[in-house]
């Protein structure tokens, strides 16, 4: 077999080095410009594959004509199959006798996240607030809630609000009471990750959904449940 110089193999580096061979020529110029393009290329990739629509809109007379209409495109497809999938994005409240409908027969199709609560507690307010933040950024998790007292007949006030994740047409989780989270100054953040553990989020939000402008309309429910909560617990000093 013939020894070809130019690979790139063991014994041609033990024979560049001894001098037995020339050493290797390096990249020409047409190749270092097309690597230079190339890096370019995958930079620009990285930087766009996070924007939004209206981003990717503000960056057209900066970046590439045709890589920017590639991600515009990519986006709307990923939008449009993520509609199709959405079927709810509220929170909904249910009575009992929708119960079985809503919750159970639901559940073998899709998870469903039911929020026990009553009226006048401020840690139900809370949670359904985060809950219909949820429900907006999940839209294909179904998120309702229904008076305790409905869903179990003399169901105690001290163990609300109670959340209820059903999965696969059952029951898969409960959370009884926010102590874990220190009450009323759970966060948004710790239902989701509660409920990221159950396995009942997806694992990618709805591409269109806006944290910024979802948590500055719940912003006033949140604080006024909180003043609510301090507010009675003063009553008691």
């Amino acid at each position: 077999m013939a020894l070809n110089p130019n690979e790139d193999t063991e014994w041609n580096d033990i024979l560049r080095a001894k001098g037995i061979l020339p050493p290797k020529e390096g990249p020409t110029e047409d190749e270092l410009f097309e690597a230079h393009d190339q890096a370019v290329r995958e930079a620009q990739e990285k930087h766009l594959s996070d924007k939004e629509l209206d981003e990717l809109d503000e960056l057209e007379d900066e970046e590439d004509e045709e890589i920017l209409r590639h991600y515009r495109e990519q986006r709307i497809r990923e939008m449009q199959a993520f509609a199709a999938r959405a079927q709810f994005g509220e929170l909904v409240q249910i009575s009992e006798p929708d119960y079985k409908k809503q919750v159970t027969e639901a559940s073998k199709e899709v998870w469903v996240v039911v929020h026990l609560f009553r009226d006048g507690i401020p840690a139900c307010k809370l949670v359904n607030a985060h809950l219909a933040q949820l429900a907006r950024k999940y839209p294909t998790v179904k998120f309702v809630k229904i008076i305790s007292v409905e869903c179990i007949h003399n169901y105690p006030d001290r163990n609300l609000p109670t959340l209820l994740v059903y999965g696969h047409g059952d029951m898969q989780q409960q959370l009884v009471g926010l102590g874990q989270w220190g009450g009323m100054a759970t966060r948004v953040s710790d239902l989701e990750a509660y409920l990221e553990r159950c396995g009942a989020l997806p694992d990618h939000p709805d591409p269109s959904y806006s944290a910024s402008k979802a948590e500055g309309s719940d912003d006033e429910v949140v604080q006024s449940s909180r003043r609510t909560y301090h507010d009675s617990d003063s009553d008691y000093d």
